[in-house]
């Protein structure tokens, strides 16, 4: 793969180059509009007298003035388009250099009583999600959102292949992104879903033929006044015929034509993701079984959308005043069209939740695609049933500064217990964090901030962050039991990987070090995986009790009346803290 930085750059130069481009060839067929158009209308003043002249000189003028346009269009299209992909590399490019705070910090999604997601700052302001999310639809940020909650062991391989492959189609994924990115959503997925599978119909089946032979009469009647056999009042008077019988669903096309026009932007720009889906080759099986998802039908769902979007533009051509005249009068134009749309619904409507699903789906998985992309020098976990849990050298916290960031080799067996101490600000929160996201994205499929990883995959559940609750009328310590008494509950259903971080605040340090002693012990005698983060050295006796327990710590020394940290896990227990120290420091205490 391409340096990251590198692609960027050439990415965003040439879709600046091709905007300019495509800005000159606007001002040109804009220009060429203006003159067919005063070409045009000198002619038929000039041809006036002879009116068959002036209407063949307007049939030419509006040809080609219809195909300026038309290429006007397409091009206006095209620039919109590689717009999007400059702001794409231009985020891309901010991103890499750590500005990435002014991006959705997806707090929408966080849950206090989620296994982990507050604990280890998943989502928030310069959260994982934060980092991470290159989503342009909110049904793609909320399957993001749900990916990285899931807690989902299964099919981790299927995942990693899945997001190995959109790492190498960095341009197909741009575009994806770019093309979701024009889609004006006036209306949510879930309620055009929720509107197309309620619907009603109430235009008849034999309807579909009366438009077609109401326009046979109208034109019959138009040429035999044309040629005087007929008197032009009868034509002129059978536009109330066609307006009259329009009239009686007149209420419903309104309500019909309402709904539609709201959503038929959504499934022109669909259909654009749809297609480009369809069209992509694809090798993993994760990946395949999306495609497939939108191949079901006789026809490719692009061309389904394709089709419904045309049935919408022409029922939204009744706003024109003269349309609606005229077709309704002589083409009966409004019941043909709803008949169209509501022939569609019919059809198709149980299938569009599940088109939107994948095109949502592939709007998520591509930020994975990208984040892999980013980081090519990550690895992806080595899937094992090993009595390992999580084996891995150099891991790191992925949003730390890798200049700056420091690693450690980290070996956690199926039923070890850490306790981990250490001084303030040693490192101890990151560490847990960084060994609850390794356990997050490699469940996930991505790759992990490590050199080489083997992970025999485990559910994450944690206790790092409690807070009281004036809502509930509970106080911190009974939320911190509460949350205590879940994670009891939900190891005794199934293993999971735990992370504790100082529990018991809530209560005096005797009783703090008994309880959390009696707690750990419970957790150890129930075959629990995890670590326990502790400034209490008490807790650390029980290694000599339990082989399962092992004490580790981060430590911090004093040198030249300076605190230094070294970041660095070490074997043991910590002998050296630095609250007295810091409080002098700082000039808080003598």
């Amino acid at each position: 793969m391409s340096n990251p930085i590198s692609f960027y750059k050439s990415e965003l130069s040439k879709n600046q180059n091709e905007v300019t481009s495509l800005q000159k060839r606007i001002l040109l067929l804009s220009t060429l509009r203006l003159i067919t158009f005063l070409l045009t209308a000198s002619a038929i003043y000039i041809a006036f007298p002879n009116w068959q002249m002036a209407t063949v000189f307007g049939v030419i003028g509006l040809t080609v003035f219809i195909v300026f346009l038309s290429r006007y269009t397409d091009t206006k299209a095209k620039r919109k388009l590689h717009k999007a992909l400059v702001h794409i590399n231009e985020e891309e490019l901010k991103i890499a250099s750590g500005a990435y705070y002014h991006r959705d910090p997806g707090v929408q999604f966080q849950d206090p009583k989620h296994y982990y997601s507050l604990d280890i700052d998943l989502f928030g302001k310069g959260s994982f999600f934060q980092y991470i999310n290159r989503t342009i639809s909110t049904e793609g940020k909320t399957q993001l959102a749900n990916a990285l909650k899931a807690n989902n062991t299964n099919a981790i391989k299927q995942r990693q292949e899945a997001i190995k492959e959109l790492s190498h189609k960095t341009e197909w994924t741009q575009l994806y992104a770019a093309t979701a990115s024009l889609i004006t959503t006036e209306t949510p997925a879930p309620t055009i879903i929720k509107w197309l599978k309620n619907h009603k119909s109430y235009i008849p089946k034999h309807m579909k033929w009366v438009p077609w032979a109401f326009a046979i009469v109208s034109i019959t009647l138009l040429v035999l006044a044309i040629f005087e056999i007929l008197n032009i009042g009868v034509f002129g008077y059978w536009i109330f015929a066609g307006l009259g019988l329009t009239g009686i669903y007149l209420k419903s096309i309104n309500t019909l034509a309402s709904n539609s026009d709201k959503t038929k932007d959504t499934f022109k720009q669909y259909a654009s993701l749809l297609n480009q889906i369809e069209n992509e080759n694809f090798s993993s099986t994760f990946l395949q079984e999306k495609q497939k998802k939108i191949q079901s039908e006789g026809k490719k769902a692009s061309t389904i959308f394709s089709e419904f979007s045309k049935h919408l533009d022409a029922l939204d051509n009744r706003n024109n005043l003269i349309s609606a005249l005229f077709g309704n009068g002589y083409l009966l134009s409004d019941i043909k069209n709803a008949f169209k749309v509501e022939q569609w619904i019919s059809n198709y409507a149980h299938k569009v939740e599940d088109w939107f699903e994948v095109v949502s789906f592939f709007d998520a998985y591509n930020s994975l695609g990208i984040y892999a992309f980013n980081h090519q020098d990550y690895t992806y976990p080595e899937i094992s049933i090993d009595h390992s849990v999580i084996q891995a050298e150099n891991l790191g916290h992925p949003l730390l500064d890798k200049t700056k960031r420091v690693t450690s080799n980290v070996a956690i067996k199926n039923q070890e217990f850490f306790i981990v101490t250490g001084a303030n600000m040693a490192g101890k929160s990151t560490f847990l964090r960084t060994i609850s996201l390794h356990i997050v994205m490699a469940n996930t499929g991505l790759p992990v901030c490590a050199t080489s990883s083997t992970y025999a995959p485990v559910k994450l559940i944690t206790s790092m962050r409690t807070s009281d609750s004036l809502t509930d009328d509970s106080s911190y310590f009974f939320s911190e039991l509460t949350r205590l008494k879940f994670i009891v509950d939900e190891i005794e259903k199934e293993p999971h990987f735990i992370i504790l971080d100082e529990i018991l605040k809530g209560t005096n340090s005797t009783d703090k070090a008994i309880g959390s002693r009696k707690f750990v012990e419970k957790l150890v005698a129930g075959s629990a995986t995890g670590i326990i983060a502790t400034h209490d050295l008490s807790l650390c006796d029980i290694s000599e009790e339990l082989n399962e327990v092992k004490n580790y710590y981060f430590d911090a020394e004093i040198v030249n009346d300076e605190l230094y940290f070294d970041y660095k896990l070490k074997t043991g227990v910590c002998q050296n803290m630095n609250a007295s120290f810091l409080l002098k420091k700082m000039e808080i205490v003598d």
